[in-house]
């Protein structure tokens, strides 16, 4: 048979499986040396639940408040002490400041942007690890690529699958986007579509709470006509063709397709996947704590993807990053829109979520991470990425933020790190992206140093840097 002709058919073969192609299904790296295993929080966790509050809130107005700063730095909200001395918050986060006693606060998150100073190049440098390519002092927006460097999410799933017949890698519930710039650092890229995440997008404005109510995971149902017998056959079937054409066989033996044609039946099968969608089943006085918003309906349902299996959900902020209203992208209006609209929403949410996986002990093996692209100014009118920026506004700011870490070892009750009198730069312990990335592999049991290859066949770290093992008790 003919090369190309047999490309065809596994091509064909693999698209109605999965809608992949073979080239999609790369082989994972090497074995993880044993000083790595040995490491604090190596592979505590099962899952991970990334929160990404694309937008870039600010640190000073939520979880790293300063007293006796200039008036232009100084937060318009009132300082309030948390469940933990040491780990106060402002009275923006009411329900956040009883829940310190769970998390770990990284003060000094930080780093020097090579063009970063938009939200698309800063989403990519969090999400894959790397700096996206033709970067101009402004940043990027160039749209997903196959050539891009995949979302953390993806390498998870690749080297990590699901225990269980379950959606291995979840995103909800809008994509990440600035502009027209839709998805950037979201997927798989030149990993393939095979380790894209399972995209929950509802339709709906970014002002309509209601839209995972609508959600129906009809992508994950046998067809009417199509019976659980009837499925089994086809599967009968292809085996039978499969041992007819020993040519195929042998082409294809080493990407593992039965693996995954097996995989694929399982999830529709099993119905696992399917239940997980159904908010409807949790208790009307848990959803109400959790808020009735799309966010706060976001992280339910996050809680039950990893109940059910998922290995990775990322929850992205409901709005989109440059915009009004509840975007944490406050150049102007900042009192205002924290206040009644971002706020709001992330508070009880969040506070819930940690709650909920704490009483239900999921807290113990799912590592949470909240933290967005950047920061925001110390100084309030203060131009730094070419925005306009009225009095009460903060523009970005990469050099000092703050993340909220949890979960899979995590020490609780935990400040890391520490920003300068007025939040402008770490003082000590500074803590870059690419390491943050890299203690989520390494929390995950993944090597960050594992080697993966690109488009080009060009051998690459997952990320080039260390876990910071000290955050783990």
């Amino acid at each position: 048979m003919p090369d190309s002709s047999r490309r065809e058919i596994l091509r064909i073969g693999a698209s109605s499986l999965l809608g992949l192609s073979l080239s999609e299904l790369l082989r994972a790296g090497g074995g993880i040396p044993a000083r790595t295993r040995r490491l604090p929080g190596f592979g505590r966790a099962k899952s991970v639940v990334f929160i990404f509050l694309q937008g870039g809130p600010s640190p000073l107005d939520l979880w790293d408040p300063k007293d006796d700063v200039p008036s232009d730095v100084k937060s318009p909200f009132a300082i309030l002490e948390s469940k933990v001395p040491g780990m106060a918050v402002t009275e923006l986060l009411p329900r956040v400041a009883q829940v310190t006693d769970r998390l770990t606060l990284i003060r000094s998150m930080s780093y020097t942007p090579n063009g970063l100073f938009n939200h698309t190049a800063a989403h990519y440098q969090m999400l894959t690890g790397y700096t996206a390519d033709r970067v101009s002092p402004a940043g990027q927006l160039e749209p997903p690529s196959p050539k891009d460097f995949p979302n953390f999410g993806s390498h998870i799933v690749r080297l990590r699958p699901p225990e269980h017949a379950m959606l291995p890698f979840v995103q909800l519930p809008r994509p990440l986007q600035e502009s027209n710039v839709i998805g950037k650092a979201g997927f798989a890229g030149f990993l393939g579509r095979a380790y894209d995440p399972y995209v929950l997008f509802p339709s709906g404005d970014d002002f309509d709470e209601q839209k995972l109510d609508r959600v129906q995971a009809e992508d994950l149902r046998l067809r009417p006509e199509l019976s659980v017998a009837r499925l089994e056959r086809r599967n009968r079937l292809r085996e039978t063709v499969d041992a007819a054409m020993p040519a195929i066989e042998q082409a294809v033996a080493r990407y593992e397709l039965d693996e995954y044609t097996q995989k694929a039946m399982s999830l529709v099968l099993s119905g696992r996947a399917r239940a997980a969608f159904d908010l409807a089943s949790e208790p009307e006085a848990l959803r109400d704590r959790y808020g009735r918003t799309t966010f706060g309906q976001s992280l339910l349902l996050a809680r039950r993807f990893v109940e059910a299996g998922t290995r990775v959900v990322q929850v992205n902020w409901t709005k989109v990053a440059n915009s009004d209203r509840h975007s944490w992208d406050c150049h102007v209006g900042l009192p205002k829109r924290m206040k009644e609209d971002a706020a709001p929403r992330f508070d009880p949410a969040f506070a819930s979520f940690i709650e909920d996986l704490d009483e239900k002990g999921l807290l113990e093996d799912t590592l949470v991470v909240a933290v967005g692209e950047f920061g925001r100014s110390p100084r309030r009118g203060l131009s730094t990425s070419g925005n306009d920026n009225d009095a009460d506004g903060r523009d970005h700011w990469p050099y000092c933020f703050t993340a909220a870490i949890a979960g899979a070892g995590i020490r609780r009750g935990h400040v890391h790190g520490r920003s300068d009198a007025t939040g402008s730069a770490p003082l000590e312990k500074p803590v870059h992206p690419t390491e943050l990335l890299a203690t989520v592999y390494h929390a995950l049991g993944i090597d960050p140093a594992t080697i993966v290859y690109n488009h080009l066949q060009q051998p690459r770290e997952l990320v080039q840097a260390q876990p910071v093992t000290e955050l783990f008790a």
